[in-house]
């Protein structure tokens, strides 16, 4: 059986998406970009031009929600299916979009760049439990302009698992989705199997930005899936009540699914998300706070509701190092979201308010991954009845330990983390050097990255793809890419 959780009664989410849609219709969302609010007074919203809002009548909505996919599939670069969001399936992606990055040597955080963005992907590639890259942090080393495809071409030359990205600028898009289309061979195959998801972020409260609302545009019409990630912050952005920001989620992402639909009817979406509770003392945002997490686990139910797959930014740590406030925050997380069935969790590797990665971390947070996934497996017979045999054999052996049962399913009844995690004696740790989770993480760190194996990624693809960086780097003033090998 597969334990489950969940927070909020049949009742109480249908209040709240009620009061959304009543947000929505009254209050309207404010929305700056021309195109978007064209569509959505051709889908029947009222526009009020002077002030930007929508106001979206119920109607709208469900007709939207009528052609929104209650589940999709992304593929790795040689197209094989490697996620279906559906149900209360489960996947792990490194949290994105970082400006910082842990030095293990230094032990301080820094700028990263472009050689530390390939270890980052050489990384991914070797942790069997992060189902997805992710383009998770922004190399420094190039022009602000390009660092949105630049994340998505290094992500696509050294790896081969899909990526869960984003554009900060509307203009990325379209070199982007081409990048994208250099590996799949043409725009058909892209739709056909998905190789991204784009992350799109609606402002707080009820506002959407022109690049954001761009984004669901472009996105929906090239067939590529996107996860909105409505922010609400309660007590400062948002109400300070669980249920009040959850209100307000709602209705922004339910403005968000309006205008994907409006776009191309039956477009692939995440309902999705990264709410924070505000911490007031020190003026914070921590998605490690118990409440951050309640209301992840509590909007994927509202969106389970609705029949749509679900994304949550949970399984991270506001600490800035590697140490039991990371490990706690992160396990208590990805667990919570594991048990609520939300199909793709983002957040592992990420520390300081989603502002830095760490390679360090992300190897210990793919031991999390694999511990919460065997905990969701749950508890199956497994040749247990009738058990008299096997314990009349306990007997007469005095132990179990090559018995026929156990060799059958110790593999599949028990999880076995790397050396990252210490389950030696402690004379057998002393022996072997007593090294810190630091020192092990980092150790595994190097021997993942000097184990890597290219991408099985056709040559012509990736020249398409060096042609395509290089003139956009051009085009923004650097002679050449930055150098991707010592």
């Amino acid at each position: 059986m597969r334990p489950r959780l969940r927070f909020l009664e049949r009742e109480t989410i249908e209040r709240i998406l009620g009061e959304a849609r009543e947000l929505l219709d009254r209050l309207g969302v404010e929305i700056h970009n021309e195109q978007a609010l064209a569509l959505l007074a051709d889908g029947g919203a009222r526009i009020d031009r002077d002030r930007r809002r929508a106001r979206l009548p119920a109607d709208l909505i469900d007709r939207a929600l009528a052609t929104a996919p209650g589940e999709f599939s992304l593929h790795d670069s040689t197209g094989r299916e490697t996620h279906r969001f559906a149900g209360d399936r489960v996947h792990f992606t490194p949290g994105s979009a970082a400006i910082h990055l842990l030095d293990h040597v230094t032990g301080e955080m820094r700028l990263p760049d472009t050689r530390d963005y390939i270890a980052f992907a050489k990384l991914v590639a070797g942790l069997p439990h992060i189902a997805a890259q992710s383009t998770a942090f922004i190399a420094a080393d190039v022009p602000a302009g390009m660092q949105d495809s630049y994340r998505l071409y290094l992500s696509l030359l050294y790896g081969e698992k899909p990526v869960v990205t984003g554009a900060f600028a509307a203009e990325s898009f379209a070199l982007m989705r081409d990048l994208q289309i250099a590996v799949r061979g043409s725009d058909e195959a892209l739709r056909a199997r998905p190789l991204t998801i784009f992350s799109v972020c609606p402002t707080a409260p009820l506002k959407w930005s022109a690049a954001t609302s761009q984004n669901l545009i472009d996105c929906a019409r090239a067939g590529i899936p996107v996860e909105y990630i409505a922010m609400p912050l309660c007590g400062f952005m948002a109400p300070v009540t669980l249920v009040g920001s959850l209100i307000q989620h709602t209705a922004e992402t339910l403005s968000g699914i309006v205008m994907t639909q409006l776009a191309a009817p039956g477009a692939p979406a995440l309902y999705g998300g990264s709410p924070a509770a505000f911490d007031v003392r020190f003026e914070t945002t921590p998605m490690g706070a118990i409440e951050t997490q309640m209301i992840d686990c509590a909007y994927c139910e509202i969106g389970k509701h609705l029949g749509l797959p679900t994304q949550a930014y949970i399984g991270l740590s506001d600490a800035k190092r590697l140490d039991a406030q990371a490990g706690l925050e992160t396990a208590m997380g990805a667990t919570l979201a594991a048990l609520a069935g939300i199909n793709s969790i983002s957040g592992p590797g990420m520390l300081d308010f989603e502002s830095c990665q760490s390679l360090e971390k992300l190897v210990v947070d793919n031991e999390i991954a694999g511990l919460t996934l065997r905990m969701v497996a749950g508890i199956e017979p497994r040749e247990d009845f009738p058990a008299l045999p096997l314990f009349e054999e306990l007997l007469r052996e005095g132990h179990l330990l090559i018995s026929g049962h156990t060799r059958r399913h110790l593999r599949s009844e028990h999880y076995f983390p790397g050396p990252v995690i210490d389950r030696a004696q402690r004379s057998r740790w002393l022996d072997e050097g007593g090294l810190t989770l630091g020192e092990r993480a980092h150790r595994e760190v190097e021997r993942i990255i000097s184990s890597w194996q290219p991408p099985r990624l056709a040559q012509e693809s990736a020249a398409e793809m060096t042609r395509s960086m290089r003139a956009e780097a051009r085009r923004l003033g650097m002679d050449e890419l930055p150098a991707r090998e010592a």
